[in-house]
């Protein structure tokens, strides 16, 4: 009777015991924030085997921790045959009913039976490799080019935006059709609700919400989200996700960003921006406290102010370039990014159509066109005119890299001019 009293003490302080354990355990496990977004397409659910009740001996190799994530993660982010628009596999078992059950494709995704152009796919091998040939070339030179992803500051992977549902994510760039390609974000990712349900037209979201930061997940949040586990889940996501980004000629994009910014009102960039060019370079000792004042005024930075602003060795000693005029290669990084597809504005249209039958999701959004006041690239020569043969010279040089990563023919006619 002792013995069994005994027993049922120990039984019981041993339970207690595990309890504490446990309690302890999740509470270290859960402030590292470990969860993931619903995954790109679902895998077969693999059901657990029955609890054995004699003992399982220990493996002598235990795998490393980074190991055993990346196999979690695996559960989430793998397809559970490759491609989320394959059948569901084959019932060996004569259980059609829990093979449906265990592989639920993606309904949304769309499956094509002819293939892209030949002619679309070559371009897109072309600007890949291009990249891939500038990013080795030794005589493309601009600082971070030979870094690692690990080397690159958490708060330089804010443009990343990354929609979990569809496995994208997308470099965006501003004054590279950059608001439309949010709206697509936003739309793939539900991530803007009208009534309870997912708003499905880009055009319908209004321009505070597109460019609202809390609309996007972003590279730069995850460690928030994720903790310790961050910096391991975006490489996981760069390797199983599809990656793109559109890009532009630089001095269009320049003349653009200045256009946008300088030529109509907006106060934020008249106080953070136009009253400095305005003191240093235009002779304006006090600027208009306004920007309603000034343009009443008739008082705004030139175009020529604008380039010495960037030329100006103590612009980014004050602060890194905005990131309207910021180079691409600081913004998107693609010597540590393997992108999968990049696109140009000057071919917006092809490239548009071309990136969402490859994503298959051009049945769910359609790219919102526009050509409204674009900025053409026959303006180069009348804009550069104003500036000295120097300038120009000393600005392609700040923007080398970025003509070059991307296939952007030297311009030879502003320099030489």
């Amino acid at each position: 009777m002792g013995t069994s009293r005994m027993f049922r003490i120990f039984v019981v302080l041993g339970s207690a015991f595990m309890i504490l354990l446990i309690i302890i355990y999740w509470d270290d496990v859960g402030a590292s924030h470990l969860y993931l977004h619903t995954p790109v397409s679902p895998g077969p659910k693999i059901p657990h085997p029955p609890p054995h009740h004699h003992h399982q001996p220990q493996t002598s190799r235990t795998p490393s921790f980074l190991l055993d994530i990346d196999a979690f993660v695996n559960q989430f982010l793998e397809p559970g045959t490759g491609e989320p628009t394959d059948p569901a596999p084959a019932d060996t078992s004569n259980q059609s009913e829990k093979a449906e059950e265990r592989y639920v494709p993606r309904r949304e995704w769309k499956i094509h039976l002819t293939p892209v152009a030949a002619e679309l796919r070559e371009r897109q091998e072309q600007r890949r490799r291009l990249l891939q040939e500038m990013c080795a070339n030794d005589s493309v030179a601009f600082p971070g080019k030979n870094r690692s992803f690990d080397d690159i500051p958490n708060r330089e992977l804010d443009h990343l935006i990354v929609d979990d549902r569809h496995g994208v994510i997308y470099c965006y760039v501003p004054k590279v059709a950059c608001s439309n390609w949010k709206r697509i974000m936003i739309v793939l990712s539900e991530s803007l609700l009208r009534d309870g349900v997912p708003q499905r037209d880009p055009l319908a979201i209004p321009r505070d919400l597109v460019h609202n930061s809390s609309m996007h997940f972003t590279f730069n949040k995850f460690w928030k989200r994720y903790g310790k586990f961050a910096r391991h889940l975006m490489k996981v996501k760069l390797k199983k996700y599809t990656k793109f980004i559109f890009v532009r000629d630089p001095f269009v994009r320049l003349i653009s960003a200045y256009r946008n910014k300088f030529e109509l009102r907006n106060e934020d960039f008249y106080r953070r921006f136009a009253q400095v060019m305005l003191r240093r370079y235009a002779n304006q000792p006090t600027p208009p406290a306004s920007v309603d004042e000034a343009f009443g005024g008739g008082i705004h930075p030139s175009f020529s102010n604008f380039i010495q602003y960037l030329l100006d060795p103590q612009t980014e000693k004050e602060m890194p370039f905005n990131e309207h005029w910021r180079q691409v290669y600081r913004l998107c990084h693609p010597c540590q990014i393997q992108y999968d597809f990049v696109g140009h504005l000057e071919t917006a249209e092809d490239d548009a159509e071309h990136l969402l039958r490859q994503l298959r999701v051009d049945n769910v959004v359609e790219f919102p066109t526009s050509h409204r006041n674009l900025t053409a690239s026959t303006w180069e020569s009348d804009w550069f005119s104003t500036l000295s043969a120097e300038a120009r010279r000393e600005l392609y040089k700040l923007y080398e890299p970025d003509f070059r990563l991307f296939g952007y023919d030297r311009p030879d006619s502003i320099l030489n001019e």
